[in-house]
This record gives structure tokens, sequence and C-alpha cells, in this order.
């Protein structure tokens, strides 16, 4: 059980400043001018407490009780009211937690030097639902990149922080031009572009190796130059009456069959990756 804690300084409303500079924060524009954006709910604060990139907890003295796990290790908290909490969510429930947060881009090139032998790329993906989701099912298979390239969805869009679950604190999260087939190839990736109408089934890749998945958006799917600038084009293989699967399934099957790969291989083989700690976890 968390410790109860008490409160005893004065409660902040819709109208008192920092509310109202946090509340910016809802907009790009903002996020970007500020480098700051908003988690909302336990589970993110959580995650970006764990990840050291929170400035400030917002929290009605009721979740700021129930969480004060969260609340002691936050560097500065800040007591609301319920109405000051609904101007920070957008959720039609909120849970009474909200951080403002430092925004974590990490450069291409750093990302890449670490050797990630699995990266997602969201490419001009706008649906933050959907982005959010790949950059949680990345992060679930052992990813260590994810990457919004050209003209994304912001990944500090609130519904997109929501969907990751977290797991936007856990991966390097980078923003690059739509142009980063070469550097991928730099770094020691083969690139693997997804579409339905892929020469290559899935089943017939090798991806043991490290590899960067190339995802596009489910209205417009991967632009011709990059599908021709990928090493393979793959598709999913549909076994049933589906016409296809929805972007965030696809990106699922595709991280989790090159996860399994990169596991099964021997010990001693130099594409193999270390198991590591995992766990199982219910939908």
């Amino acid at each position: 059980m968390s410790p109860r804690l008490e409160w005893t300084s004065v409660i902040f409303t819709p109208r008192t400043p920092r509310i109202i500079a946090a509340r910016k924060l809802q907009k790009r524009r903002d996020r970007d001018k500020a480098g700051q954006f908003l988690a909302e709910g336990p589970q993110a604060v959580r995650s970006a407490l764990a990840a050291g990139v929170v400035l400030e907890l917002f929290g009605t003295p009721e979740a700021l009780n129930r969480y004060g796990d969260l609340a002691i290790e936050a560097p500065v908290v800040s007591p609301v009211d319920d109405d000051a909490i609904a101007a920070l969510t957008e959720t039609v429930q909120p849970q009474g937690l909200v951080a403002v947060c430092e925004q974590i881009d990490v450069p291409l090139a750093e990302a890449l030097a670490k050797e990630p032998r699995l990266v997602a790329v969201a490419v001009e993906i706008r649906d933050p639902g959907n982005a959010g989701t790949i950059l949680r099912t990345a992060d679930a298979a052992g990813a260590g990149t994810v990457i919004f390239a050209g003209d994304a969805v912001d990944p500090y869009n609130g519904k997109c922080v929501r969907a990751s679950a977290g797991s936007l604190f856990n991966v390097d999260v980078v923003r690059a031009p739509l142009a980063i087939v070469d550097e991928l190839r730099d770094y020691g990736l083969q690139v693997l572009a997804t579409t339905g109408t892929g020469e290559t089934d899935l089943d017939s890749v090798e991806l043991a190796k490290p590899t960067a998945w190339l995802f596009g958006s489910e209205a417009h799917g991967l632009g011709p130059e990059l599908l021709k600038a990928a090493d393979a084009r793959v598709r999913v293989p549909i076994y049933g009456g589906a016409e296809s699967l929805n972007l965030a399934a696809a990106a699922a099957v595709c991280l989790y069959a090159s996860a399994r790969a990169q596991r099964s291989v021997s010990p001693g083989d130099p594409r193999s990756v270390s198991p590591g700690d995992h766990h199982e976890s219910a939908v």
C-alpha cells in the first residue's frame, strides 16, 4: 500500500498560471517550443519517473495519496482540483495524475551507434493510436529503437503517449527524414519494407539478422522510393478470408517474427542476441 501523504500546499485550479502553461503542451507547436510534453495516468508517470524525465507532477489529493510512491519520486508535486486535472487530460475518466516531462528524442546516429538488432520505423504514420501501439509492440518485442520518419505523427501527442502504455520511455525515440535506408544499412541493419503486394513472404525472410522494419500508413502504405530502396518487400501471409491486417497487427506479426528468430539461433552465432530477462503478460 502506498504511504498516505498530507498535502498542505495551495490546490491549483484551471486558472493557476502553472496549469495554464502546462495545458499549452496539448498543442504540438508548444510542445516542440518547450521541449516538453504531458504524460497522463499512473502507468505513464511511473515509466517517466524511471526514465528520469519528469519535471513536475500534477495530481488530485486523492490520487497523490493513492499513488504516494510516485509522488515521493517526483521532483516537484503540485496538488490540483478535479477541474484542473480535467483541463490537463484528454480522457473521459482521468486517473488524477499528469506529469510534465522532458522530450526524449535521440539523434538517429546516436541510436544506431548502440547497434540495435531490431528497429521499427513508422513512415509517415499519422494516426497517433497506431503509432503508440507500434511503440508498445516494438518495446515488447525487444526493439531498441523506434523511428518516426518523414511527416509522421508527433510521438508526444497525448493519444500516442497513452497508446504506448509507458513504452515511449523504454526505447530510443528518433525523429528522422524519409531518406534513412542507406544510414540504417550502414549500421549493419537489413531493411525490410512491409507491403501487401510484396514479392517475399514473411516466412521466407532471414530474420535472425539485425533488422529494421519499415511500416507505412494504412491509408497510403510505403512510397515507391522506399519500397525500391529496401532490401526486400515483405508481405504477411493471409491464411483465411480476411482481405488484410491492420497496421498495428501487421507490425506485431513482423516484429515478433524477428524477435523469435533472433533468439532462436545458437549462442555462438554472431546473429544471436542475449535472451535477457523477459516476462509473460496477459493482453
